[in-house]
């Protein structure tokens, strides 16, 4: 019995092959797990899983662990930690108070914080009769570069900004309906999928924005109000992101 040449079979295995491997050259070069392990690693300088409830601080001063800034030459805001009867953490909230112009950002930013990409989560609050905006930020790599996040609790608005040597960019605004209690909670998570980094900002536990940016990486964290505000943070919230799946939805804490 003659036997089946196999040259026909090895050619085949072998146009298939480099069919494959002229396909893959053009391919979207993906990001490797080392890479990805190696920028997740750069995440988190100084802690990891961290929760500030401004508790443990002294009424009427700044809370410790703490810097103020701002994204252009006026007065610096007002971040006095203060006891409130109806604090999501009692007894104490931090007050952020600025009269700067509308384009005006004053932060507070933990100090030896720096995450690539974050998890975070406060509650906030505007005192009756008073106006303001406020959130949080994250990429800070001064006080004149960095995501904000901004809820407008009058307006009922949302938007995220990326500042530049002090200009906005707004990536992204949205309406939003607030829930009928005097606590509300904003969550922002930057988050990465096959070298593609997007933002997702929650307010009320409902998602509001999904943005796709690139431009900033590593930074601090911390609070922020804008313009002429006045807003009460509680339970500040900062956790790194260990994987390319989402956390689970708001809330979380």
């Amino acid at each position: 019995m003659k036997r089946t040449p196999r040259i026909g079979c090895v050619a085949l295995v072998t146009s298939i092959s480099l069919l494959l491997g002229g396909l893959s050259a053009h391919a979207i070069q993906n990001e490797t797990h080392e890479e990805k392990a190696a920028n997740l690693r750069k995440q988190a300088v100084g802690g990891l899983f961290q929760k500030w409830t401004f508790d443990q601080d002294l009424p009427n001063a700044q809370p410790t662990s703490f810097v103020k800034g701002s994204s252009t030459d006026e007065p610096l805001a007002e971040w006095v930690v203060q006891r409130h009867a109806t604090a999501p953490s009692p007894p104490h909230v931090v007050a952020g108070s600025s009269t700067c112009a509308q384009n005006c950002y004053q932060l507070l930013l933990a100090e030896g914080m720096q995450y690539e990409y974050p998890d975070l989560s406060v509650r906030f609050h505007t005192p009756d009769g008073a106006v303001g905006s406020g959130g949080v930020v994250l990429g800070v790599g001064d006080t004149r570069i960095f995501y904000a996040a901004i809820v407008d609790p009058l307006s009922r608005h949302v938007r995220f900004v990326r500042l530049s040597d002090g200009l906005a960019t707004v990536l992204g605004q949205a309406p939003v309906t607030l829930k009928p209690v005097e606590w509300h909670s904003l969550r922002v998570q930057r988050n990465t999928i096959i070298s593609k980094d997007f933002i997702e900002v929650f307010v009320d536990g409902t998602l509001v924005l999904s943005i796709e940016d690139q431009v900033l990486g590593l930074g601090q964290v911390g609070l922020v109000v804008a313009g002429t505000s006045t807003m009460w943070f509680d339970s500040f919230h900062a956790v790194p992101l260990f994987s390319h799946r989402p956390f689970s939805a708001p809330p979380a804490y």
